[in-house]
């Protein structure tokens, strides 16, 4: 029954991955590309869902923003930046609550991982796409973005494992949200 309940929440956080990346998008001058809120929703699938089922509620959603939203050529780009987002925060989170750290502290690391991954991620495959000026010119609004990600993801955690289905999921203790 948990792998049911996991799964029926991975969908539910790729949706919503999905529906943060389209709800707000501001385009990027030079390489097609957005900033946008979805960040949060990917490093806290990760955090709450954990490393396998928030690494592919995190890419599935995002690559789904991507499809719908035109960016064909993002697809599988977004697929396995933003799946291995969720991935590693899942387990820098997990690795953080296992020793004992405040959990807080997790969701940050997590929030830092998408930052490097994002910039770094994108912007070598931006390098490829459409010429090293362009992949640098869009390293600082994904830096922008990816730092949005983590403070949004900052706010939304403490609301989030207010939930006890959702503090279940994380392992997290009273004393722990």
């Amino acid at each position: 029954m948990r792998n049911t309940k996991r799964t029926v929440l991975a969908a539910l956080f790729a949706a919503l991955t999905c529906a943060a990346t389209m709800v707000i998008p501001i385009p990027i001058p030079g390489t097609g590309g957005y900033i946008h809120p979805g960040d949060a929703i990917v490093i806290l699938s990760g955090v709450f869902l954990g490393p396998v089922y928030g690494g592919m509620a995190a890419g599935i959603g995002s690559a789904m923003a991507d499809l719908l939203g035109g960016y064909f050529v993002y697809v599988p780009i977004t697929f396995l930046i933003k799946g291995a987002v969720g991935f590693l925060a899942g387990k820098v989170f997990q690795h953080f609550m296992a020793k004992g750290r405040a959990a807080w502290m997790g969701v940050a690391a997590g929030g830092v991982l998408d930052v490097l991954l994002v910039v770094f991620g994108y912007g070598l495959c931006e390098t490829f796409l459409y010429g090293l000026p362009a992949a640098v010119g869009s390293m600082f609004p994904n830096m922008i973005q990816g730092a949005g990600g983590l403070v949004l993801s900052m706010f939304l955690y403490p609301v989030l494992s207010a939930i006890p289905e959702f503090s279940h999921l994380a392992g997290l203790s009273h004393h722990d949200r």
